[in-house]
């Protein structure tokens, strides 16, 4: 079954069209590498938790929003490759194209597809 990256940052609200352009050149090299499909979603309504949330896990400040996305891979072997070729790629380097949120607070991680209805 396929595999799956998952994310989520936050996102100054007025970096918005700057991380929607970010997106579509990231989207792009993840599909030339072998990705099969790439979503990036704009939170609207992420409420903050008490004991854990979105907001909570990526710190979220005044001004922030958080993104949210996936990026779906025809197995684990494909995406080591693909990221691989990614982070090599002059498109995706962070003088040419830089993150406009703070990477740091960005949580990530990979995950085995278990189900997909």
């Amino acid at each position: 079954m396929s595999y799956v990256d998952g994310f989520i940052a936050a996102v100054p609200t007025a970096n918005r069209e700057q991380y929607i352009k970010h997106a579509e050149i990231a989207a792009s090299v993840f599909k030339e590498n072998g990705a099969l499909s790439v979503v990036e979603c704009w939170g609207e309504d992420v409420p903050q938790g008490k004991v854990t949330s979105f907001p909570m896990a990526v710190k979220l400040k005044e001004g922030e929003t958080v993104a949210f996305g996936w990026i779906i891979w025809p197995d684990k072997a494909t995406r080591n490759a693909g990221m691989d070729r990614m982070m090599q790629d002059p498109r995706m380097q962070p003088n040419v194209n830089p993150m406009p949120f703070d990477g740091q607070r960005m949580v990530f991680g990979g995950f085995e597809m278990l189900l997909k209805a």
